[in-house]
């Protein structure tokens, strides 16, 4: 069937989809068959394809086809996380946007305006991966929220609290005031801020002296409840056992020491608030200070703040500024830039606040999470993420698990009583009933006694256990489903949540199933923009990849994504490489459309030079199919498209096809159409991976094709045994042929006009090929020619060109000359570099081998320039 002019990504990719999901390629179910298995990196409900997700689904894409196409029965499940915060946050804002607060409605009423939210918006992200090609199992799609995985969390949740690795307790926590939940560690981004240094008077109690104490935040001054010096600060030795009184709040402090204070820091005396401010917090603890929270859920100033009440934070810092200066408690204010951290979701700035959470113990699960990853049963690619791996779980933290969001997993806590301790933890509220009854000794509770802690638990809590829940691995442990897929084959993720999810599900793998969720662990870069900053939103520096999609086709921005990727580097986004890939879906259109113009004929045999490109094609794919698979191996997925990418373009475009190519309006033997067809099949094969559409299109214009023929599921040839010595000949005969396409284009000379050559050997492999691609009339093997000729050197091998008639030899004369006073000046510098023994002697050999290469392939050069120079 002729194909069209021109190739139309948007028909072509809508067509396709809709085909291979109606013949359910993507659907897996297990059986006999080795698995290879992915579970995505799950995009939050609410988000919208950024060129983030571009990048790791393409890659998975990448993965998964291929390995379908290599007999695995490929399983990609897809599915959305939830995301506490952002997703309450976005809701909150909508009913704001309609005149509701979060705080005048149930927990019940919020819940169902989140899952009207998610219903409404939750598909978007998915539906926008089907148009990039993903190639998942849509009918496994999985929500982190829905009932068969919430329940697994709880019961995960339940599991750990018995084992006694959750616990209960009072914590200085990471706050952030404008989603009114706590984060952990690892959500908190430092940046720096321009602010200033207060130095700040504390009147010394029953004196009329002063303490200068340096703050950043001298609205906090309402939570302190101490001044703290170092005990060996000389300055400060007749202070000690005294008294200060707070400015403005005109509280009486202890003057306390501690070694943790920096004598060289602003005054070296620090004022203490254990409330608002994780050292302290630890400086209190061992001190048995008194703990003064001084702000709400907010961030304003509460009722210790005294006139301040109710005033945001930063609106007090200035006006606190003004006052402390009016009433001379102020020395000084100095221009100071420190770190502040601020909320990975928000954006807003944290506020260390001190309240009761739930935390999982983390060292006990840590260590073998740790091995598996050292001792390369999970590999990292690239391998210097483990570095960065082990430092972090050598340095962990117990886990904050607890969230004050109403959207996500309740904790399912129960509380009997007022007591500290007089809660049960259980899946349901019956078998929490039955606990309380026995751990209380009250035999007539009833569930209306019963109130559950209202804090929901991290989203990451759901997602560390995805590899597992997506199969239902903690409501059947022995299920078929999860003893076939799991562990599943590679994730592949960003490097920025090793510690949220990659290391956490290493942690869930082995204390649930004794076995480590993946093999593999692919680490892409991040996408930048060209000045190196990363793609955001916010910034206005991130195009929209459906817009990508629209203007250079899927398979386009999925090979211009993919040139630019590096495992593991940040890559710089250039929309030029997604118009490099959209020229390469041009070449290959036209490639086939060139082999569909010629008329075969039976009558005509194969001819030496179509056999010598036939064999030396063969060869060189199979050469190229083991490459790409050693590339595979190693994740180096950007560098398997670029040997993909040379094979089509350059193998065979432009040598395969200009050597078999029948002249002008002539017929082309059936034998060798049949194999260039045949070829550009196994060439469809590989690319299929990377641009799936395409490949397709092309594949069943080829021939009729059953569903069960088609090109998704259809074996990938695997490489055979090649031959180096044929593959090199024919690089040597590309050399030749370029030798005197580069004489022609050089001196102005038609292709059409036929050239004689002269060689010094005795004959060369691909001889009728060279005839043919450099229009040669004749070849003189073991001849050397009298006429003026142009000579170039293809190894130790010389030929000789020569020159045309039309050649104005005076001038040939005038360049010869320069070339060769060129190069016997560089001839000169390379053999004082030789001559230096300091150099030879210290520098490495392979330096001083290519120096001496140089010096060879000089000296060869200028006794051709001599030789020609004779003859003109």
């Amino acid at each position: 069937m002729q194909i069209s002019e021109k190739y139309n990504p948007q028909e072509t990719e809508n067509k396709w989809y809709s085909y291979w999901l109606e013949n359910n390629y993507f659907h897996s179910e297990p059986n006999e068959k080795p698995p290879y298995t992915i579970v995505i990196h799950p995009p939050n409900v609410t988000g919208i394809l950024h060129m983030g997700h571009m990048l790791n689904n393409t890659i998975q894409d990448v993965l998964v086809r291929r390995a379908r196409m290599q007999g695995f029965n490929a399983c990609w499940v897809p599915g959305t996380d939830h995301a506490s915060i952002a997703t309450e946050a976005k809701v909150v804002a909508k009913l704001k946007a309609e005149g509701i607060n979060k705080s005048d409605i149930t927990r019940e009423e919020f819940l169902k305006h989140a899952w009207d939210w998610t219903d409404k918006y939750g598909g978007t992200i998915l539906e926008q991966l089907k148009k990039l090609g993903c190639s998942c199992d849509w009918e496994r799609t999985r929500f982190t929220m829905e009932p068969k995985l919430s329940q697994q969390v709880i019961k995960s949740f339940v599991d750990l609290y018995n084992k006694g690795l959750i616990y209960r307790g009072y914590r200085m926590v990471n706050w952030d005031p404008e989603a009114k939940t706590n984060i952990s560690d690892e959500e908190v981004i430092f940046k720096e801020q321009n602010g200033k240094l207060y130095y700040l008077k504390y009147k010394i109690e029953g004196t009329e002296d002063f303490l200068s104490v340096a703050t950043t935040r001298p609205e906090t001054i309402f939570g302190d409840t101490a001044v703290c010096i170092n005990p060996n600060d000389e300055r400060y030795a007749h202070l000690k056992g005294k008294n200060v009184i707070v400015p403005i709040a005109n509280r009486v402090i202890p003057v306390i020491e501690d070694d943790y204070v920096d004598i060289e820091f602003g005054t070296g005396a620090l004022k203490i608030t254990p409330a608002h401010d994780t050292n302290d917090y630890e400086i209190g603890k061992r001190h048995n200070l008194a703990m003064i929270d001084s702000l709400d859920d907010d961030a304003n100033l509460n009722a210790h703040g005294l006139h301040y009440a109710g005033k945001n934070r930063f609106e007090v810092r200035k006006a606190i500024a003004k006052e402390l200066e009016e009433k001379g408690l102020l020395l000084k204010a100095e221009d100071y830039v420190n770190k502040v951290g601020t909320s990975e979701r928000t954006g807003a700035v944290i506020e260390p606040k001190v309240s009761v959470q739930w935390f999982l113990k983390m060292s006990e699960i840590a260590k073998p999470a740790l091995d598996v990853v050292m001792n390369d049963e999970i590999k990292f690619h690239p391998e210097k993420f483990k570095n960065t791996y082990k430092h972090w779980m050598e340095n962990i933290r117990d886990w904050n698990i607890s969230r004050q969001l109403w959207w996500g997993q309740q904790i399912p806590a129960y509380f009997y009583g007022e007591g500290e301790n007089d809660f049960v933890v259980a899946e349901t509220i019956d078998e929490a009933l039955e606990l309380a009854k026995q751990k209380s000794q009250i035999s007539d509770l009833k569930i209306s006694n019963l109130k559950q802690d209202e804090d929901a638990l991290d989203t990451w809590f759901s997602s560390w256990l995805w590899p597992i829940s997506v199969f239902d691995g903690m409501l059947d442990t022995e299920n078929k489903e999860i003893d076939y897929y799991y562990p599943t084959s590679d994730l592949v993720t960003g490097p920025d949540i090793i510690f949220f999810w990659v290391a956490r599900m290493i942690m869930a793998g082995l204390e649930y199933r004794n076995e480590v969720p993946f093999k593999n662990v692919y680490f892409t870069g991040i996408v930048r923009d060209k000045q190196r900053r990363k793609m955001s939103k916010s910034l206005g520096n991130s195009p929209d990849p459906i817009e990508l999609i629209e203007k250079y086709g899927a398979d386009g921005v999925r090979v211009g994504i993919l040139l630019s990727s590096a495992a593991g580097n940040d890559l710089l986004f250039d929309e030029e490489l997604m118009l490099q890939g959209r020229n390469f879906a041009t070449k290959i259109w036209n490639a086939y459309k060139l082999t569909q113009g010629w008329s075969k004929d039976e009558n005509i045999k194969a001819n030496e030079s179509d056999r010598q490109a036939i064999e030396w094609f063969g060869n060189q794919m199979d050469k190229t199919i083991a490459e790409i698979a050693d590339q595979f191996e190693k994740f180096r997925i950007s560098d398997a498209l670029h040997l993909v990418y040379k094979l089509i373009w350059d193998d065979f475009c432009a040598w395969y096809l200009e050597a078999v190519k029948p002249a002008f309006g002539q017929p082309i033997s059936t034998e060798v159409y049949d194999q260039t067809i045949a070829y550009f099949e196994e060439l469809m094969k590989l690319l299929h991976p990377f641009m799936p559409f395409l490949s397709e299109e092309l594949w069943q214009n080829i021939a009729e094709r059953s569903p069960e023929n088609a090109l998704v599921i259809t074996r990938q040839k695997k490489f055979e045994n090649y031959s180096e010595e044929l593959i090199k000949n024919f690089e040597t005969a590309k050399e030749m042929i370029s030798g005197i396409r580069n004489y022609r284009q050089s001196k102005g000379i038609s292709p059409r006009e036929a050239v004689e050559i002269f060689t010094n050997a005795e004959a060369i492999s691909n001889e009728n090929l060279v005839k043919k691609l450099a229009n040669v009339s004749e070849i003189s093997f073991a001849t050397k020619t009298d006429k003026p000729s142009f000579t170039f050197l293809v190894g130790g091998t010389e030929i000789s060109i020569p020159l045309s008639e039309n050649l104005d030899l005076a001038e040939e004369k005038t360049k010869t000359e320069d070339e060769l006073k060129y190069l016997k000046g560089f001839l000169i510098s390379v053999e004082k570099k030789l001559s230096n023994e300091k150099f030879v002697a210290n520098a490495k050999p392979e330096i001083v081998d290519a120096e001496r290469k140089k010096q060879k392939d000089a000296q060869d050069k200028i006794a051709l320039l001599e030789e020609k120079l004779k003859t003109l």
